[in-house]
């Protein structure tokens, strides 16, 4: 570590606030009966239930997502014994990254207490306040006696991460490494250095996965571990002693498919790799130095797969790849234990993720390029989104299918519905529109078909079956990026690509109907014939009016308004609006906020800011939400007689006369629409109910600059632009949007276009 590097970790440890946790409260406690709720006498209630059905603690408590992360300082990390204070940062580390990955709340719990059975006390006297322990950084071999004696005498799961979860990336990266080199597990031999507690873990592991134990060799600071040997000796590792004359690593490794290094530095001499058997498995996981280099294996044994611990080389063996993902799947159904099924089926899950192309977040990671199953890409990238898909629903299933699940999961698919909250912020207001879209998918045109947020959005479209994807572009180069991409989709049968210089009779009959649609707007038949070749959104947009595709995505390069004037030329607005309008949504920790018109309108006469608001309204319920609408303004209810008030209290007339239902009031402050104590304060007998979630801006300045500045401050999430009054479903993507944004707006278009077909 660097000086600098240094300095830079304790300012991040001190600044602005001194540690890495804080506890947050998750009821409102604004009011006295609040607090009588949540204290005395409500709290009663809970207690009395709890002392009735103790499971009941699930219901009424934060125990079922709570894990205690403790330790006694006895093997931090890289610096052995420090003690439990001076391990805190770790544990802290350890607590963060729960809540991060998983959303699990963590606590972390330092005792200094080196003594085995006086540490075992303490961690089982605190059963009734967590739903599960990570034990961390504890020696071996007290470890095991500690991890063992708890399993037995707790109801709650038990995980020494050091060990376990180590062992299951390994698990996870033998189970890929050997399918690329063409081996079986049951039949490959298999060297370890280290003979420690994460060595020992995971060698069990995979003799559970089909290893053979008599096909494995350890070796540890006294060399080989054989039938007969005391120095060094405990029963863990005694379980790993065979019948061999050899004393050191070098004598073990004649015809080894697997080195698996979990020791020390340089142990593993380049001399020696010629020992192994071909196309070798090499886990050199000591970190910081590894027990060989990467680039020094390479040198000798190229047909070698190799891995480590460093995240500046290939195949990273990283803890956080699965511990938060293990602990989501135990605590949802209440499992009493973390037992070997569970452990293995998140190895094959994290295994089979690699094994599927990579998502936007790792391709961001590596500057765009995302990485493709094979030699350097056996396991996947610890920020990997998807992880918490894959492993937690496979680690809750073990658990159901072993017994050790007290509250098992009746529908899996509505699981891993309730656990994209985690990957896609976006999930629970998309999750209506995919169900309806999956029962009638439409043709959707991308015109910015060689983009590669448009190819990872298109496989992401057919996955979730809600459209039939069009890409605009030049097919060689579309094919070529998608097999770069690792995308797995079909351009003979589930993609269509069309090229509109090269299509020529797909485009040519266009062209003309092109140029009649421009014609009065000063583009002469010479240019229109040029646009369609050479702009995307004007390609998209005349197959769209010609009744070849059902929906268009144009856009996300570029000038938005210039986008939007060629799509707006060729499709125009619906018979029943006035104009067009911009609906934007934004995604935040206490839910979701629509904003109307953050694009388009400039300054709204009264009669567009009601159509404005009864598109958005219906807009709003196609997400399977109520609409519950705030007119907003500097005034609150009457309180100026400015031209915008006016405006806004005139709107409030017209919608009120045209949908009476409509849960809509103003003119209001922004605080008011937001806080139903203020609004109440304002005007007690208010018509909107609850918090709005529809606001609607007296002009274009105020409804960008507040949806920007949401955005912003709050870190939320995008959804849109929606466009509102078109004649047929057509968006303009902003150049700021990801691959899940254009997999959001595809979902809307396909709605919109069913809404269309319906009538």
């Amino acid at each position: 570590m660097d000086e600098d590097f240094r300095k830079a970790a304790l300012d991040y440890h001190r600044l602005p606030r001194p540690g890495k946790l804080s506890i947050e409260p998750t009821k409102r406690m604004a009011t006295q009966r609040d607090l009588g709720l949540a204290y005395s006498p409500g709290v009663a209630a809970a207690c009395e239930a709890i002392a009735a059905d103790p499971d009941a603690a699930w219901d009424y408590t934060s125990r079922g997502n709570m894990v205690a992360v403790i330790s006694n300082g006895t093997a931090v990390l890289g610096l052995g014994a420090i003690g439990a204070l001076a391990g805190k940062p770790v544990m802290e580390g350890k607590a963060v990254l729960f809540k991060k990955f998983a959303g699990i709340d963590s606590i972390d719990i330092e005792v200094e207490e080196r003594d085995p059975a006086k540490l075992i006390e303490v961690v089982a006297a605190l059963e009734p306040s967590f739903g599960a322990i990570n034990l961390e950084d504890i020696k071996a071999p007290e470890c095991f006696e500690v991890e063992r004696e708890l399993r037995a005498r707790m109801k709650i799961p038990v995980f020494h991460d050091d060990q376990h979860g180590t062992a299951i990336i390994v698990a996870a990266a033998i189970r890929n490494g050997l399918v690329l080199q063409g081996k079986r597990i049951e039949e490959v031999k298999l060297v370890n250095t280290g003979g420690g507690a994460a060595a020992l873990a995971c060698l069990d592991l995979l003799v559970a996965m089909g290893l053979r134990r008599e096909n494995v060799t350890v070796c540890d600071i006294h060399g080989v571990v054989y039938e007969g040997r005391t120095e060094g000796m405990d029963p863990y590792k005694a379980r790993y002693a065979r019948p061999t004359d050899a004393r050191s690593l070098e004598q073990v490794l004649d015809g080894a498919d697997i080195f698996l290094g979990l020791s020390a530095p340089r142990v593993l001499k380049a001399e020696w790799l010629g020992k192994l058997a071909p196309k070798p498995l090499i886990l050199a996981l000591a970190n910081p130095e590894p027990e060989i280099l990467p680039e020094a294996v390479r040198a000798v044994r190229p047909d070698a797969i190799v891995a480590t611990g460093r995240s500046d080389y290939p195949n990273q063996v990283n803890n956080v790849l699965c511990f938060p993902f293990i602990f989501r799947g135990a605590l949802d159904v209440g499992a009493t234990a973390i037992n070997e099924a569970m452990k293995v089926a998140a190895a094959d899950a994290i295994a089979a993720l690699a094994r599927v192309e990579a998502s936007e977040v790792v391709a961001a990671a590596y500057g765009g390029q995302a990485p493709i199953f094979g030699p350097d890409y056996i396991i996947p990238k610890p920020f990997d989104p998807r992880l918490i898909l894959e492993i937690a629903p496979a680690v809750a299933r073990a658990a159901m299918e072993t017994g050790v699940a007290r509250r098992p999961i009746a529908d899996f698919e509505a699981y891993r519905r309730e656990l994209e909250r985690f990957v896609f912020r976006s999930g629970y207001l998309m999750r209506p529109l995919f169900e309806a879209d999956r029962k009638a998918p439409r043709r959707v045109v991308y015109s910015e078909g060689e983009d590669e947020r448009t190819l990872r959005a298109v496989q992401t479209v057919l996955d979730e079956g809600i459209a039939e994807p069009v890409l605009l572009g030049r097919r060689e180069v579309i094919e070529a990026r998608a097999r770069a991409m690792g995308l797995r989709m079909d351009f003979s049968e589930s993609v269509e690509i069309l090229d509109p210089n090269a299509d020529t009779e797909t485009f040519a009959p266009l062209i003309e109907l092109y140029q009649h649609r421009v014609a009065r707007r000063g583009v002469p038949p010479e240019a229109a014939a040029r646009r369609v070749g050479t702009r995307a959104t004007v390609a998209a947009a005349i197959l769209l009016e010609a009744g070849l595709v059902d929906a268009a995505l144009v856009g996300g390069t570029g000038n938005w308004m210039n986008q939007w004037h060629y799509a707006y030329d060729v499709i125009g607005k619906g018979e029943a609006s006035s104009r067009v309008y911009a609906l934007s949504a934004v995604i935040i920790p206490t839910g979701t906020l629509f904003f109307v018109d953050t694009h388009l309108l400039v300054e709204p006469t009264a009669e567009q800011i009601a159509e404005m608001t009864l598109l958005a309204a219906e807009q709003v319920e196609a997400f399977g939400l109520v609409p519950k609408v705030a007119l907003l303004s500097h005034s609150s209810f009457g309180g100026s007689n400015a031209p915008t008030a006016r405006t806004m209290r005139a709107a409030l007339r017209l919608l009120r006369e045209r949908a009476p239902a409509l849960e809509v009031d103003g003119e209001m402050h922004a605080d008011a629409a937001l806080v139903p104590a203020i609004r109440a304060r304002a005007v007690p007998d208010s018509t909107l109910a609850d918090t709005a979630n529809l606001l609607v801006f007296p002009n274009l300045d105020s409804a960008n600059i507040s949806f920007n500045l949401l955005k912003a401050a709050a870190e939320g999430l995008q959804v849109g632009p929606i466009l509102l009054g078109m004649r047929k479903p057509l968006h303009v993507l902003v150049p700021s949007v990801t691959a899940r944004g254009i997999v959001n707006l595809t979902a809307v278009a396909v709605q919109q276009a069913n809404a269309l077909k319906a009538g």
